[in-house]
Order: C-alpha cells, then structure tokens, then sequence
C-alpha cells in the first residue's frame, strides 16, 4: 500500500487540470501575446484563469498577476513594495517563524538599509497582537505574513491583523502569504483589509511553476522581472498558459467542494491526533487539537531522528516531511519549530503530516500500524 502524507509539499494535479494542461501544450499552445488567432485562443484561458481565481477572492481581475509560483510572488511583495515605497519609510513588520520566501528577501532588504521587526509566537504558533500592535508605526511601510504556518498549521487571525494594522497607520500594506491557506479558507481581501496575497498552484491541485500575486489596485508596486512589457508591464515574459489555465481549473473545483474536503481533512487530522497521542514519547506540536489548519499535523517522535523515520517510512510506501520541503537541503533546523521554544530532541525528532482531499482512513490506519511495528526498532538502533 502506498500513503502520501505530504500535500503541503506538493498535491496531486485535479484529472480536468491535466486535461486541460495537455490541450493547451498540444493543441491551443499559441502565444497569447500573438496576435494571429492561435494567439487569441491561448489569451483566453489567460484571461478565464484570472476571472475563475478573482471570483474566488472577489476581486477585480486586473489585480491578478501570474507568476512562477509562491516564492516569486512573496519576493515581488516583499521587494518590490519596499522599493516602490521606501520615501514613505524603511520600517518593515514580519514574523519570527516566516517561510523562507518571505524570510528570506526580509533579510535581503535589511542589507539594503531597510529595518525589519520580527513578531513574536507563543507555544502554539499565535502571534503576539500587542507586540504587533506596538510595532506598527508612522514609517512602517508593509506587513507580512502567512495565513498558515507550513510546518504546524497555525492559522493566523486575519481579518483580526488586517484591521489592527490598518487602524495603526492606513497607508501601512498588509500582505498575506496565503500559500497554505488558498483553497482551505474563503478569503476576501476586500474586506480583510489585505493588500497583496500569494498564492502557488500545486498547493491546490495545479500544475507545479505557476502561481498568482493579488495587488490591490491602489497599491504602488514596482515590477521585478523586466522585459517585453506583457501583464501591463508588471511581470514581463511569456505567459505560462497551461499552468495559467491548469491553476485556474484548480481553482474553479477546490472552490466548489471547500466545505465538504474540510471537513474531510479536519476529521482525519483529529482522528490520527488522538491515535498518536495513545503512543509512548510521542508529543504533538503546534496548535491544540480542534484548532489550526485542517490538512497539517506536526509531531515529534522522540528518540528517532526524523529523517531517519522519513527514509524508515518511505521503504514502506508512507510519504511524509522532516520540515519545508522547499528547505529540506539545508542544515539550519526549521524556524518554525525553534519559533514556539521546542527542544532541541522535540525538533530534532519532528515529523510532518499533510492531508489532501484524496487523503483516505486506510492510508492513516496504514501508517499507524507501521509506526507502531517502526519505532521500538528504530529507538533501539538509535540508542546504540
């Protein structure tokens, strides 16, 4: 038997996105900046894919830009705001446990002069709203943050932060990186009081290299990929047209079923919560049960290194996460789980589990019993 338990790295591609990948690479694969009829075919499933993802924020279509995937979409928030705004101030307000593609050009834009605040989190991964209420000042000229933490599944209150922020200081932007939260929750930026919102296709069941930047229509951005003037001149390069359209069918059906495959993950989350807790040296970390995203679990196996347990785990056909799959090459620890004051043993011993809507019970069953069988072997190996 085969288990997939790591959706936050990446999901299964929707069957109607294949197909309609494949029809736009083979048959309707015009470029959509050509003016000939082939290119009039492609701007189609351009201009459908923006209407299908604005109608899920509503939004105007024309403050949907594509990019290449979530972590361009954070650089281009973070970078170029803080370039198109720095007359305004050099202050900047983010969080300690950030995923690298915001935490990463932060730090970039403090060696540019720019002066950047990291939020405190409690135990569970909740941010401090009075550190952040404090922090908020006349020269702060953006926020950012993500709805939920890819590593504990933490949510954070948006529409809560987004009229804390906005009653500090109007002119300050609020961005939101909604990369693990996108097609979990209904989000309106209108009404959050969010300004810019990141977003990656194969968080959702798109195609991976593909993504969209929201940028309210009043917020003065600057461009970061220069060139032949395409996405009025905001993101120039060949539009990406099957993973454009691929991303907005995803969009179309995750929208359409968000309630029921919730509710779907919520329950298989609590029930494999209170089967490992029933475990010897197990520890749950993050959020308290019944609270966090619905598709994320993060768990400490105490006395076997993760990554030994993920390597133990995959010759049995279970798939699962030491951390970010986006940073599992390097050798720092995750922030996330140094964030909320865990152990160096509770770290070193983290495992993530991450559900989609394909997830079903065998799967979680077949993993329970093989972690049982696992692991008196493997801390046994361990302590010799």
């Amino acid at each position: 038997m085969e288990a997939y338990l790591d959706n936050s790295a990446t999901t299964r591609c929707y069957e109607e996105v294949r197909d309609i990948v494949v029809k736009t690479m083979m048959e309707d694969y015009g470029n959509p900046s050509s003016m000939h009829l082939k290119g009039v075919e492609a701007e189609k499933y351009v201009k459908e894919a923006a209407r299908e993802i604005a109608g899920t924020l509503k939004v105007q279509e024309k403050e949907i830009y594509f990019t290449s995937g979530g972590t361009e979409s954070d650089n281009w928030a973070l970078i170029g705001t803080a370039m198109a705004n720095q007359r305004k101030g050099k202050h900047i307000i983010t969080t300690v446990f950030e995923h690298a593609a915001i935490s990463a050009p932060a730090a970039w834009l403090e060696e540019q002069g720019f002066e950047v605040t990291r939020i405190p989190v409690d135990s569970q991964g909740k941010l401090s709203m009075e550190e952040l209420a404090a922090a908020v000042r006349e020269d702060t000229i953006l926020v950012s943050a993500m709805y939920v933490n890819n590593e504990l599944g933490a949510v954070l209150p948006v529409e809560e932060t987004g009229a804390l922020i906005k009653e500090k200081n109007p002119d300050t932007l609020f961005h939101l990186d909604a990369i693990q939260a996108y097609g979990k929750y209904r989000i309106y930026p209108k009404k959050m009081k969010i300004d810019l919102l990141s977003v990656s296709s194969h968080k959702i069941h798109g195609p991976k290299g593909v993504g969209f930047l929201y940028i309210g229509d009043k917020v003065k951005i600057h461009p970061l990929i220069l060139g032949g003037g395409q996405q009025k001149g905001m993101r120039s390069g060949t539009d990406n047209v099957p993973g454009i359209a691929g991303m907005g069918e995803a969009a179309r059906i995750i929208y359409e079923h968000l309630e029921e495959n919730n509710s779907h993950m919520r329950e298989l989350k609590e029930y494999f919560r209170r089967e490992l807790e029933k475990f010897e040296n197990v520890e749950i970390n993050g959020p308290k049960a019944g609270e966090g995203a619905p598709h994320i679990l993060n768990v400490s196996f105490l006395g076997v290194r993760s990554e030994v347990l993920l390597h133990a785990l995959e010759d049995q056909g279970i798939y699962v996460s030491a951390g970010s799959a986006c940073s599992s090459h390097k050798k720092t620890g995750s922030s996330s789980l140094g964030a909320i004051g865990l152990s160096p043993e509770r770290k070193e011993s983290a495992v993530r589990f991450s559900f989609s809507e394909f997830t079903t019970k065998e799967e979680l069953d077949y993993t329970l019993e093989t972690l049982k069988r696992l692991l008196p072997m493997l801390r046994r190996y361990a302590r010799k």
